[in-house]
């Protein structure tokens, strides 16, 4: 994976020091750091569920290397390592396996963080996915199925590449650390 910038480092770590001068985000620091308020429980449930993907060490708290390592996945990751965040963040219940009401309920938090007109609904997209990739009709997606599935159906892909673009967060940061550079 390429790496960040020297230049992009130094901003990514003095916004997160300036943020967060412990050097540890917890769960309410990085909601406020992403600017994420008045969250319905469905859509905390999945902000939680983000954090704990990027909480690599499971410490309750994102230290600045689990922070780049996010932006990097989020801004350069290549398709089969964003392909397997998608899966951890969509395996809720950690079981290895994704089953619809899981799919369902990220799909619908993510919507309902990320606002905008869609063409289909969450239960129609949840439907699609399974029709299209639960090879065995166990009702359940292993990562394999689920990592094939994916990619041998460009429209799947689109979608769900679309709807878990984080690259309006990273805007937001990246917004915020010009701010405060001009400001200087």
């Amino acid at each position: 994976m390429e790496e960040l910038s020297a230049c992009e480092s130094h901003q990514w770590y003095r916004k997160f020091m300036t943020e967060c001068p412990s050097g540890q985000l917890t769960f309410y620091e990085f909601k406020k750091f992403f600017g994420l308020k008045n969250l319905s429980e469905t859509s905390n449930e999945y902000v939680t569920t983000m954090f704990k993907t990027f909480d690599m060490n499971d410490d309750g708290c994102i230290d600045f290397m689990e922070y780049v390592a996010a932006l990097s996945l989020v801004l350069k990751g290549g398709v089969q390592q964003k392909l397997r965040w998608y899966f951890k963040l969509y395996d809720v219940d950690g079981s290895g396996c994704i089953d619809r009401e899981e799919l369902l309920l990220i799909f619908k938090a993510i919507r309902a963080i990320s606002g905008g007109e869609q063409e289909i609904s969450a239960e129609e997209f949840t439907d699609m996915v399974f029709d299209k990739i639960d090879l065995n009709g166990d009702g359940e997606l292993s990562l394999e199925e689920f990592m094939e599935g994916i990619q041998g159906d460009e429209v799947l892909l689109k979608m769900l590449t679309q709807s878990l673009d984080l690259t309006h967060v990273v805007k937001k940061i990246y917004s915020d650390i010009n701010s405060e550079q001009d400001v200087h």
